[in-house]
């Protein structure tokens, strides 16, 4: 299913400015994430001495992912609206704990609805912050609506100030603050960038992160990482316009949004140059490259961008560094070992 976005001359998009203004508002309560060279995966890639692989990895936040970004900025933007109302967000789980780590930061409620088989890490989080979690069924909400529903009946009746996951110029703002921690640390050390991988589900990610490395690294080669079972991005980069995938399935759970949101499209748009998909035994294969190579261990949504790089998904030819996204780390250790034991 296919639709057409709201005229961009109709939207107030992010841009790196909103970034930039953004990253006073996350340095008063995060440390960036660590930029890490991986010597295995240049050796893996055959890359040339000159030049070098980066990972960022988001699993060394407070709640284990990028999400705590742009919900540390949504909250810092919205603190005069809520008021004593409580926040009401949807979330697979990683904004889940992110708005509930924001919500303890400002001393304001949050009330999250996740799908019943979210990673039990993922729950665990979210209400070690103080949130309180709801569910619904996932493997219905394609014909029901229920997360929707829900989550509008929470502000609704309970008069809630609700939050986007993604769809959100400030979330797409704070997101963006790790784009900016990459270009610093590069330009630091005087580096050139010619590939930049990001997963992309919602959006939000990639989005902010595509505004602050285009920015800086104007001919990077910006590219997008999908499940090949929740690829409506890599279609709707295909027909020019958001694409609906009514059923996504995957292991990557952070990876499984119908479709991208209407402020994150316009961004991806322009700057993303192309959308690449991985099996889930693919990824898999990664998650078990990257604790073997690495000592981390990694849920399926923060393995993808590495699958697609060791199983040769994207041309890296070209002159200069290239940074891939880990977007989380919150796997449930019986699931992590079962994904990686399998034969692939």
């Amino acid at each position: 299913m296919s639709f057409s976005p709201n005229p961009t001359s109709m939207m107030q998009l992010a841009t790196i400015t909103d970034i930039r203004a953004a990253e006073h508002v996350i340095r008063q309560h995060l440390s960036p994430a660590p930029l890490i060279r991986s010597y295995a995966l240049e050796k893996e890639l055959r890359l040339p001495s000159g030049r070098r692989v980066w990972i960022k990895d988001y699993g060394w936040t407070p709640v284990g992912s990028f999400k705590l970004l742009g919900a540390i900025n949504w909250m810092a933007k919205h603190l005069e609206l809520i008021g004593d109302r409580p926040v009401a967000a949807h979330s697979s789980g990683n904004f889940a704990s992110g708005l509930a780590f924001a919500g303890m930061t400002f001393g304001k409620r949050v009330i999250i609805v996740m799908p019943e088989d979210a990673p039990k890490i993922k729950f665990a989080r979210t209400r070690s912050f103080g949130a309180e979690v709801r569910t619904y069924d996932k493997s219905t909400d394609h014909q029901t609506g229920q997360r929707d529903r829900m989550t509008r009946e929470i502000a609704e009746h309970e008069h809630a100030i609700q939050a986007s996951p993604y769809d959100d110029n400030d979330v797409i703002s704070g997101n963006g603050v790790g784009g900016l921690e990459i270009v610093d640390e590069l330009k630091r050390q005087g580096r050139k960038l010619s590939h930049f991988v990001c997963a992309v589900s919602g959006g939000g990610l990639m989005a902010g992160h595509a505004l602050a490395i285009a920015d800086a690294f104007p001919t990077a080669k910006i590219v997008a990482v999908e499940p090949d079972g929740a690829d409506d991005f890599a279609q709707s980069l295909d027909v020019g316009k958001r694409v609906r995938v009514d059923h996504p399935h995957s292991i990557c759970d952070g990876l499984l949004s119908y479709d991208v949101g209407e402020q994150n499209w316009p961004i991806l748009r322009d700057h993303v140059s192309e959308a690449v998909s991985v099996t889930d035994p693919q990824t898999c294969q990664a998650m078990k490259w990257i604790d073997t190579q690495h000592g981390l261990r990694t849920e399926p949504s923060g393995a993808s961008t590495i699958a697609a790089l060791l199983s040769r998904k994207i041309d890296i030819d070209a002159d200069g560094d290239i940074v891939v996204v880990l977007s989380g780390r919150n796997v449930d250790p019986e699931d992590f070992e079962k994904w990686t034991a399998a034969e692939t």
